[in-house]
């Protein structure tokens, strides 16, 4: 084997002594593909959404103006589908939550060791199936006559395409990030303080109101991180089953591909960005940023 050379025992020696030149150029290659390729795509975004486009010739034109966004804010149909958006995402939010907290809570506190890992794998099974394949699952499902109206008594007695239907469709989608931080967050919870609580004299529901929910609160909002900013992108599961149903994502694909009004599209993708930046802030205070 040979021998390091001087110069190469000079050069590990100096990076040795100086650990912040050391730790640059280990992250150089990841920060600059970052840069590039995500905050570099997002002041793309940015710049262009103050294009516009000429009417006549279609063609994009470069000089900034207000007018996109000015169209955006002023106009209700774009208010009405914001707010329609943000309500889509918060359901979702709020029924993944409350289907994942007490499967992640019997993965954590009740199921053996060996069930624990079978329960993980079950889990993060359905991650590794298509999008797709689920969302026209979903849409076979949920079709008129089918399984689910037979659930509920027959033709035209189940959800149909609508609403209603994107969100179970977006809550079978993102439950598994919902359950995840939880089950994460159920793990570190010493059992000793459940049994303190029992101890005390606290039932069931006292102790899971009063111990175990502060303590889920960071797990909580780190699963909606997940379950919010994708349920406010997504724009397949309704153009599936959302039936004449319009989100965010519905209008910004709309404008990129039958419109080709790029600029318009880039007004519109900035306000789930918008959103989702002051919904980090907002959760920030609460730790869950440190349990993603």
């Amino acid at each position: 084997m040979t021998a390091p050379s001087t110069v190469d025992r000079r050069v590990s020696a100096w990076l040795h002594r100086h650990a912040g030149v050391r730790l640059a150029a280990l992250l150089a290659a990841p920060l600059t593909w970052l840069v590039l390729a995500y905050l570099g795509a997002l002041a793309v975004l940015l710049v262009s959404a103050f294009w516009t486009v000429n009417g006549f010739t279609g063609e994009v034109v470069r000089q900034p103006t207000l007018d996109n966004f000015r169209t955006v804010v002023t106009g209700e149909v774009y208010r009405a589908v914001t707010l329609r958006t943000v309500g889509v995402a918060a359901a979702v939010t709020a029924v993944t939550a409350l289907v994942a907290l007490p499967m992640a809570f019997y993965m954590a506190k009740v199921a053996s060791p060996r069930s624990r890992r079978w329960l993980v794998v079950a889990v993060l099974t359905p991650l590794w199936a298509s999008y797709l394949v689920k969302a026209y699952a979903w849409r076979v499902l949920l079709a008129n006559g089918g399984p689910v109206d037979s659930l509920f008594g027959g033709p035209g007695h189940g959800p149909g395409y609508g609403l209603p239907a994107t969100v179970i469709v977006l809550s079978y989608l993102w439950l598994p990030y919902m359950i995840l931080p939880l089950y994460a967050g159920l793990e570190r919870l010493p059992d000793s303080l459940l049994e303190a609580s029992a101890d005390l004299g606290a039932r069931g529901w006292r102790t899971f109101r009063s111990v175990v929910l502060p303590m889920l609160v960071p797990s909580l909002f780190a699963g909606s991180v997940f379950t919010f900013s994708l349920s406010l992108g997504d724009y397949i599961t309704v153009q599936i089953v959302g039936g004449k149903t319009q989100l965010i994502g519905n209008l910004v694909y709309a404008n990129i591909g039958a419109a080709n009004n790029l600029p318009f599209a880039a007004a519109l993708a900035t306000i789930p960005v918008l959103i989702m930046v002051i919904y980090l802030v907002a959760v920030r205070r609460s730790g869950a940023l440190e349990e993603l």
